[in-house]
């Protein structure tokens, strides 16, 4: 007999506005404690020492974690001109200095280079598994760590402003695997000095904004009224780049049973829909997410079918 989940069967996403301090899985245990629900993820680590948008995914809505992992991203960061440290943060041992500080007339120059698709080196303090192990585990045992190149696509860079010769602030937009902390190490040593980020913060997450975020605090407070469901977000705003295909109830029935349905009984629904062969949609019937589906071979084939009946 499959052991009851302990917890209230809560479906949707919060977008959690994450303090200093706290790392993501902890974030994930208090909301789960405020809510009482069942199931709880996070669509995307935010280190403690970075505060911003950190999505939570609630029941369901785990099932759509990759698609907001996947996606772009947006950070502002201030870098520290002239320090280098270990981990490329503040927190890190200072490892080299210099008294180079760039102009900003050399910082715009210098933005350029780092724009488009690119190879970035992770930090040695980073969660990337090297035979087995975490990179930062190894660095901070001492070990040498050396990381591969990575492909990542920074769509845009903006000097935001010079609070003082120290110090510079930018906005990046960026997407999947993208370090702030390299581009900060990167765009300094392209600058003739060295530098680390000294505050970073997280201000989107694909379709999660500090606009449609929550604090902690603030869930904890509304949590003996309605009030907390009002931030509530449905399962589908993961997957707003995602075409959505309406189905019948019998249709959706067939999905939800994990069988396929032909292409040609959906597609005059949507004339103007471009089915290709592999083409990911979203199965709705009449506002619910039935299922993540694929078009293969002239049918909608369930990827990912969701179970939204109360457990």
């Amino acid at each position: 007999m499959a052991r009851k989940r302990k917890g209230d069967p809560v479906h949707g996403w919060l977008a959690i506005d994450k303090p200093l301090g706290l790392g993501s899985t902890q974030v994930v245990s208090r909301v789960k404690r405020i809510l009482n629900a069942a199931k709880v993820g996070h669509g995307g680590t935010l280190d403690p020492l970075a505060s911003g948008v950190l999505p939570i995914a609630l029941g369901e809505a785990t099932k759509t974690v990759q698609y907001v992992m996947d996606g772009a991203k947006t950070y502002r960061f201030q870098v520290r001109w002239g320090e280098a440290t270990a981990s490329c943060d503040k927190e890190g041992e200072v490892t080299e200095t210099s008294p180079n500080r760039p102009t900003e007339e050399a910082i715009h120059a210098a933005i350029p280079a780092f724009l488009g698709e690119i190879d970035q080196i992770p930090p040695a303090f980073s969660a990337i598994k090297i035979d087995g192990q975490r990179a930062y585990d190894l660095a901070r045992a001492g070990e040498e760590v050396e990381i591969k190149p990575r492909r990542i696509a920074i769509h845009s860079l903006a000097l935001l402003g010079r609070p003082d010769e120290d110090h510079a602030d930018f906005e990046v937009h960026c997407g999947k695997g993208t370090y702030v902390r390299s581009l900060a190490r990167d765009l300094a040593l392209a600058l003739g000095t060295v530098g680390h980020v000294s505050v970073l913060r997280r201000v989107a997450c694909g379709p999660f904004t500090e606009q449609n975020a929550i604090s902690l605090e603030s869930l904890e407070d509304l949590s003996q009224v309605p009030a907390p469901w009002t931030f509530l977000l449905p399962i589908e705003t993961a997957l707003d780049d995602i075409p959505a295909l309406a189905l019948t109830e019998s249709e959706a029935r067939r999905l939800q049973s994990g069988n396929p349905v032909a292409v040609m009984h959906v597609v005059s629904r949507h004339p103007q829909a471009e089915l290709a062969e592999g083409t990911l949609c979203r199965a709705m019937q009449a506002e619910r997410l039935v299922a993540l589906v694929r078009i293969e071979s002239g049918e909608i084939r369930p990827v990912r079918v969701m179970n939204l009946t109360d457990e």
